[in-house]
């Protein structure tokens, strides 16, 4: 006993000697330790909380099957660029008038082609050709094995895309008809629009309801909802914008692994495609996506572009809010940018379309909505 005790002295001793003579290696070990070890573990809660959101909050559906006729046109199966079975359907423009082009219809999200009734009905009257289908996952559309639709767009949405225009394109050369598109895109439909219109010719315009880019949202919905589950106010108030730069990096890479897909920047695509002219509405009242989401896209795009922003109207019902405005200003868009020729209308001023909307530099009296830090007793409300 006294020779095992005498022993556990020894050893003690020269534990204690060994930390005295090391002290600085000791600390620097330490202090990495602190510097990685806590802020890797802050990342990760951060990481896994921030998916959950991204994965099951859902966002609001404002396409109602009752508030519109439904249009019923021409069924076709088409392939995506990915070789996915797609349904779509091709609705004749008005018979009466002169032919003025074909556009193509990309839904919101939880939507189906059959929302085309609601937005395009002014175009095919003005003499448009309409091709509207479901996103895989969407409508008559199957899904894919391994795959869940999501409210942003990730690389199938974009395959969905491209596989819409490379059907348009050879239906149109086998009509004989000129090969230009226009495309028109509500919400996640409208940022699949932009990243399809990438290095794509026959693009003429682009009109999008509601776009934003999968990244620059996720940093706001990150910052707006921090204070839900960050514990320390002084450090969630206080991270600089690097962090939730790296923090949505981590999280797009995580979701990359665990959902098996990309979610492309809309924001980056934006400025690959300077000479397309591309028109942004968006509601003013949009408390799911910013104001400012339209706004740094219109910034971000080339010389011809247009923003619309409309008075009182929230997420994806613009046109609700102002549906004879909303058909003229779409009307005329793509009578100037893909038609080629604008009609006299006694109810607009016979000027360029610029005049019709507002750019950026002229909403000084709109209400911007700032992200919203929402206390925990107001978030279990």
């Amino acid at each position: 006993m006294f020779t095992s005790t005498f022993q556990l002295q020894i050893v003690a001793g020269g534990l204690t000697d060994s930390l005295v003579r090391n002290w600085a290696l000791l600390s620097i070990v330490c202090t990495l330790c602190l510097l990685i070890v806590v802020p890797a573990a802050v990342l990760r809660r951060y990481v896994n909380l921030i998916i959950n959101i991204f994965d099951d909050t859902p966002p609001p559906l404002s396409m109602d099957l009752r508030d519109y006729d439904r249009l019923e046109g021409k069924p076709v199966v088409f392939r995506a660029f990915d070789g996915h079975a797609l349904q779509g359907m091709l609705l004749d423009g008005n018979s009466q008038q002169a032919r003025r082009g074909m556009i193509v219809f990309a839904h919101e999200y939880g939507s189906n082609a059959y929302s085309c009734s609601r937005y395009c009905r002014p175009l095919l009257e003005a003499g448009y050709d309409v091709f509207t289908f479901d996103f895989r996952g969407h409508g008559q559309s199957g899904g894919e094995e391994g795959y869940k639709p999501r409210q942003w767009a990730s690389d199938r949405e974009l395959a969905d895309m491209l596989g819409a225009i490379a059907f348009v394109e050879d239906y149109l050369e086998r009509h004989d008809y000129p090969r230009e598109i226009g495309l028109f895109g509500i919400s996640r439909g409208g940022a699949a629009a932009i990243l399809a219109s990438v290095d794509v010719g026959s693009v003429k315009a682009i009109l999008t309801d509601g776009a934003f880019s999968s990244d620059s949202t996720l940093e706001y919905l990150m910052q707006r909802w921090v204070s839900i589950f960050a514990k320390v106010r002084l450090i969630y108030e206080n991270h600089p914008p690097a962090f939730w730069r790296f923090l949505r990096w981590l999280t797009f890479r995580e979701c990359r692994r665990r959902f098996n897909c990309r979610y492309p920047s809309v924001r980056k695509a934006i400025g690959r495609i300077p000479d397309t002219p591309i028109f942004f509405i968006h509601g003013e009242r949009d408390s799911y996506i910013p104001v400012a989401q339209s706004q740094m896209l219109y910034d971000l795009a080339g010389e011809k572009k247009y923003l619309w922003i409309v008075p009182r109207a929230k997420h994806n019902q613009c046109v609700i809010q102002a549906p004879q405005e909303y058909a003229r200003r779409t009307v005329r868009f793509f009578d100037e940018h893909l038609f080629g020729q604008v009609e006299s209308d006694e109810t607009l001023p016979q000027a360029g379309l610029s005049d019709l909307t507002q750019p950026v530099a002229d909403l000084p009296k709109l209400r911007r909505r700032r992200p919203v830090r929402l206390t925990r007793r107001r978030a279990r409300r």
